[in-house]
């Protein structure tokens, strides 16, 4: 079968990117594995918002990822016309219709014939006082509406980048719209899919959130990251998607990586809350049916989404000034590592409010010290004791930028006047700090629009329905178990795991090895013990709020913890505010089994994170 023939049952689409910064091999690495009909590019989360909110604001002509220009796509137009690839990305950030025109111009220069076409819509700044009179709240804390706006977008669908495939475009670059609208707009325009095709929509936008993240399915940052080969040529995705929405998930040949029931499972519940209700612009998505299928090494099946009308409004984000930050790195070395750097992080937040007294600045909003290499972020279960080698993370929040410089300088005075065996500052940065606020808008307030050959044209979207929680919101019971002399294993003898932010919350989802043992997971991992798990997450040391979810498809639990990243991942001072290692610090909780169950595999080599099944 040629391929002209083959688009019309299966549609090949390279994941390109995870995020703006991602590598600069995964285009020619997709492009060399030919057969492909599309490439998609993820650029865009809340934090990359705000930067290219700011860079517009120092430029006009500037507000998207010149990535795009200079590393992903265009240094390959010439092999992507010449492969007759198509190109979906979001990298319009704040200022799609800048990065078309910057595209166009560069495809002039090399001399090709590419349409390129951009999705507008969604940036919402011009409305800023007519949504703060509304009286809009956060979603997560309940916030009042932001002052000093950067950024302000409504999270748009799929179908205007239908739209623009349908009237020959080749490049489709967009700003805000949901992640995996990258790979569903494809998809639709493909199959000709329609707006009440939602169990088919649910299952392009799966394959979206599969491959939108890039290596992320194909043993990035995967649990049994042993079983994992070759991380220096690790492949990028490929989906190999059919009209009836099921997909097979696979890479380039001769590339490192695995694709798995693991590595896909793990990445199917990545920030995911409501796996029953995965709400997107153009369907509300029920993943906890979903069946994965190991179909050959590096191929996996995906079916089994089933999808519900979408919901009558759009996620809106708006990213805002919230004053300056200092950030100094000090190693500190020797005896009692740990208890100097906290005698000195208070000595050096004291001094320096002295300055700010002299000055007559106000106060710092946050002063916080973070103990790298003290396992600090495991609260009560850190396994070290008198470590003599970390790097202090001192941090301190102030309404202007001079305050925090203050800081910055004098924080330099540890390492002669304070701590025996404070060495050179690692690094030091003053920078602005981006607070974000996520709310809910109507979708007659954000008109999707399509630009074509200087043409530009509304795009109808489905209205939708009111939004009430499915009857599967509720989170399921435990289940308790009688076991007769158990014996506690860790948890990652059992499971796999997956955590990843959203806004002030993480999930970690918990996946069994096998299916018979999810019993014993759930038993174990009751909302009461997980939230005490994470207690030095939570408000004032009180274990943060617990939901979990069954998703029996994958044979895993999910688990949201809520209210445990406090300023989202723009302004959190955690170690870890993207929540990527989350998932770790639950790896050795303690999980009852029978005994010989306990027996009946090595224990040693499955709690270092090797795969059993």
């Amino acid at each position: 079968m040629d391929r002209k023939t083959a688009r019309k049952e299966i549609v090949r689409i390279g994941g390109a990117t995870a995020s703006f910064s991602d590598t600069a091999l995964s285009v020619p690495q997709l492009l060399e594995a030919g057969e492909l009909d599309y490439l998609v590019f993820d650029y865009l989360a809340e934090g990359s918002m705000g930067i290219f909110g700011r860079m517009q604001a120092a430029d006009p002509a500037a507000g998207f990822g010149t990535d795009f220009l200079t590393v992903h796509v265009g240094p390959h137009l010439r092999e992507i016309a010449a492969q007759g690839v198509k190109v979906v990305a979001n990298a319009g950030g704040v200022n799609p219709s800048g990065l078309a025109a910057a595209l166009e111009a560069l495809i002039a220069e090399l001399g090709l014939s590419l349409v390129v076409a951009f999705v507008e819509g969604d940036d919402l700044r011009g409305r800023t006082e007519e949504l703060r009179v509304a009286g809009h709240c956060d979603m997560f804390d309940g916030a009042a509406f932001p002052d000093r706006v950067i950024s302000a977008n409504a999270y748009l669908g799929a179908f205007p980048i239908a739209a623009a495939l349908a009237a020959g475009a080749d490049i489709v670059v967009t700003g805000r719209v949901v992640d995996s609208a990258v790979v569903l707009g494809p998809l639709i325009h493909e199959f000709r899919w329609t707006s009440d095709d939602h169990d088919r929509l649910a299952a392009g936008t799966l394959a979206g959130h599969l491959l939108e993240c890039g290596a992320q399915v194909t043993g990035g940052t995967f649990t049994d990251w042993r079983d994992v080969p070759d991380w220096a040529n690790i492949g990028y995705p490929i989906g190999e998607c059919h009209a009836d929405g099921s997909l097979v998930i696979t890479k380039p040949p001769g590339t490192g990586g695995l694709v798995s029931i693991g590595t896909v499972a793990e990445q199917l519940l990545y920030e995911v809350d409501d796996p029953s209700d995965y709400i997107v612009a153009d369907v509300r998505c029920d993943f906890s049916a979903v069946r994965l299928e190991q179909l050959a090494p590096d191929r996996v099946r995906v079916s089994g989404a089933k999808g519900r009308p979408p919901t009558d409004s759009y996620k809106a984000c708006i990213t805002f000034d919230k004053g300056w930050r200092a950030i100094a790195y000090q190693p500190i070395i020797g005896e009692d590592a740990q208890e100097k750097a906290e005698r000195q992080a208070q000595a050096l937040f004291a001094r320096s409010r002295v300055l700010l007294r002299a000055r007559n600045l106000p106060d710092y909003t946050l002063t916080e010290t973070v103990m790298i290499g003290a396992e600090q972020s495991f609260g009560a279960h850190a396994r070290t004791g008198g470590t003599r080698e970390l790097i202090s993370k001192l941090v301190v929040d102030h309404p202007t930028q001079d305050g925090a410089a203050i800081f910055a300088r004098e924080q330099w005075a540890g390492i002669s006047g304070m701590a025996v065996g404070t060495s050179i500052n690692l690094a030091t940065h003053v920078m602005p700090l981006t607070g974000t606020f996520l709310f809910l808008i109507d979708k007659q307030a954000a008109t999707p629009t399509m630009t074509i050959g200087g043409t530009t044209c509304e795009v109808p979207v489905a209205n939708g329905q009111p939004m009430v929680p499915p009857a599967t919101m509720a989170t399921p019971a435990s289940v308790p178990l009688v076991l007769t002399d158990p014996v506690e294993v860790d948890l990652v003898g059992l499971a796999r795991a997956r955590s990843g932010d959203k806004g002030q919350l993480f999930n970690v989802a918990v996946i069994a090895r096998r299916p018979e043992w999810l019993p014993f997971l759930k038993a174990a991992l009751t909302p009461a013990a997980v939230g005490e798990w994470y207690r030095h997450l939570g408000p004032n040391a009180h274990p943060p709020a617990v939901r979990a979810y069954d998703v029996p498809g994958v044979h895993a639990l999910n688990l949201v913890i809520e209210g445990a990243l406090p300023g989202g991942i723009n302004t959190s001072i955690r170690l870890d505010p993207a929540a990527k290692g989350m998932a770790q610090m639950l790896l050795r909780f303690p999980v009852p089994v029978p005994a010989d169950l306990a027996a009946s595999f090595d224990l040693q080599t499955a709690n270092a994170g090797a795969s059993h099944g």
